[in-house]
């Protein structure tokens, strides 16, 4: 079969307008919530993306009935049809946020038999503490030799303490699903607060569930066996995609303006632009990057919300490796998040790494070259570097990029990208 590549002819300045997507975080997180219903759901504004469209294959194989409209970005989810709670390894190698169906089919059916995720190859993700929190409201949860996590709760969940060691995304969202349809109260101790985690509580919310305090580290959830959606329900905004398109306007030397966004969950990032000498102008669901001269390097070390995102650290390097300067990057979340530069070496970065520390040297321009995405935010960073570099940057593993970004060169060349894709022969 023919390999895919995106090639990028830099040094373009990008100007215009462009709309951000449905949030990738937050869908993979609503489609399995939506196993949790009594009745049809429906569920807007989601990005046609592959983890969205393996969501899709997933809940179709679970016996589901799905419509999905990827160019209305709408999907109506009828679980009332489902027959199976085991998924097999094919569909949750696709997709890092498999495990969340553990915490959505035990909640409904009192077992879930999921192999554990695959996606991108960016560090170990475990999920001991989602097990860990399952456990604490009355599962039984093991792991087979395979990698297959069993769970069962044969006499209902009921409500506990669930205590964090760690304010992890996934598994605050795992115990969140399992606790929605349990008899009493479930508190969990040292939860994420990340945007996307407050959606899904607002769509629990939004079928009857009692979720208060998502958005802070204790989240208290009062499961109702009858969950029903009162109406359509659209995700929020894609947070990652808004920075990265940010940061490709930075490091063009451009003037965009992302709308259909939420500027307070880019805080972490706006912060930095600026302290770089970009400027950031922020409307209600708007925000404008100008970036006229050099920039400046920085420091930043990734963080859990509100902190800076892992998710945006590589696009963010980047941008970095043009800037005047030593910059210093540490990458607290993820131990295998900087192996995107050694690619950008390729390009003329001059960049040292050591163990979860990149510096970076600035250097006055990058050049095309052949380079290779490893993962969904690596191919985002090396999208970023090939609209700085001089020349034309091919860049393979494209099937990375699409499962998190919607049409992106698309939307950068509506902004003056000179990006398109190309199959060899």
């Amino acid at each position: 079969m023919a390999e895919e590549k995106m090639l990028i002819t830099g040094e373009r300045r990008l100007e215009g307008t462009v709309r951000v997507s449905g949030g990738k975080n937050t869908a993979v997180a609503i489609i399995p919530a939506a196993i949790l219903s009594q009745t049809p759901c429906v569920i807007e504004n989601l990005p046609n993306i592959e983890d969205v469209i393996v969501s899709v294959e997933t809940l179709r194989y679970l016996g589901a009935k799905v419509t999905w409209s990827p160019e209305e970005g709408i999907m109506e989810v009828d679980p009332s049809t489902i027959t199976k709670t085991a998924i097999p390894e094919e569909l949750c190698s696709r997709m890092r946020a498999s495990s969340y169906y553990i915490g959505a089919l035990l909640a409904r059916f009192g077992e879930a038999k999921v192999p554990l995720p695959g996606g991108c190859t960016i560090g170990r993700r475990p999920i001991d503490q989602h097990i860990k929190g399952m456990r604490a409201i009355g599962a039984q949860v093991d792991t087979d030799r395979g990698g297959t996590v069993l769970a069962q709760a044969k006499n209902g969940l009921s409500g506990g303490d669930v205590f964090l060691d760690m304010p992890t995304v996934g598994g605050t969202i795992n115990v969140m699903l399992a606790a929605s349809r349990a008899q009493g109260i479930t508190t969990i101790y040292n939860a994420a607060k990340e945007p996307h985690i407050v959606d899904l509580a607002n769509f629990l919310n939004s079928m009857g569930c009692k979720v208060k305090g998502a958005g802070t580290d204790v989240i208290r959830i009062r499961g109702q066996q009858n969950l029903r959606p009162r109406r359509p329900y659209a995700v929020i905004p894609d947070q990652i995609e808004t920075g990265t398109l940010m940061i490709a306007a930075a490091a063009t030397h451009g003037d965009v303006t992302v709308t259909g966004c939420i500027p307070t969950h880019m805080e972490a990032l706006t912060a930095k632009l600026l302290e770089m000498g970009a400027r950031v102008d922020e409307k209600d669901d708007a925000i404008r990057v100008r970036s006229i001269g050099a920039h400046r390097g920085v420091t930043f070390k990734t963080q859990v919300y509100p902190g800076f995102p892992t998710d945006l650290q590589q696009p963010m390097s980047a941008l970095l490796c043009t800037a005047t300067g030593s910059s210093t990057v540490v990458e607290n979340i993820f131990e295998s998040r900087l192996r995107h530069l050694a690619e950008m070496e390729r390009m003329g970065a001059n960049v040292r790494v050591f163990e979860r520390t990149a510096v970076i040297q600035g250097v006055p321009k990058l050049h095309g070259a052949a380079v290779e995405a490893s993962d969904l935010r690596a191919g985002a960073a090396l999208v970023v570097a090939g609209l700085m570099a001089q020349g034309t940057t091919e860049i393979t593993g494209t099937h990375f990029i699409d499962r998190g970004y919607e049409h992106l060169e698309d939307k950068l060349s509506s902004l003056g990208a000179d990006i398109r894709r190309s199959k060899d022969a």
